[in-house]
């Protein structure tokens, strides 16, 4: 039985976001999903340029999850996109606080 998933600290966002090739409808393409975990690792350590472990303590995981979370997501990412597949980015899935953008909850910083 896998261990339970630890409670990750995330920006609030409201509504999922789905990018597709230009010209094709949506309805005949694959979908890749990106979860919110993943979108808010990308935007910590690409965008915002943070190393693993800041971004780890930001949303309140390891070094090494964050590693192999930030893996699957830019796999996921390249994989859509070389083989015509429409991104959902999951932004309103559970199992994560909701932080926004100001928390005074000592375990979530943003």
């Amino acid at each position: 039985m896998p261990r339970p998933k630890i409670r990750r600290c995330c920006r609030r966002y409201n509504a999922d976001r789905i990018y597709k090739p230009q010209g094709i409808p949506l309805l005949s393409l694959e979908t890749k999903t990106i979860s919110l975990d993943q979108f808010e690792v990308l935007r910590l350590c690409d965008l915002e340029g943070l190393d693993q472990e800041e971004a780890g303590r930001r949303i309140g995981v390891s070094r090494g999850t964050v590693q192999r979370i930030l893996y699957e997501a830019r796999r996921n990412l390249v994989e859509a996109i070389l083989n015509n597949q429409a991104i959902m980015i999951n932004l309103r899935q559970g199992g994560t606080e909701d932080v926004g953008l100001h928390s005074n909850t000592g375990r979530c910083r943003s």
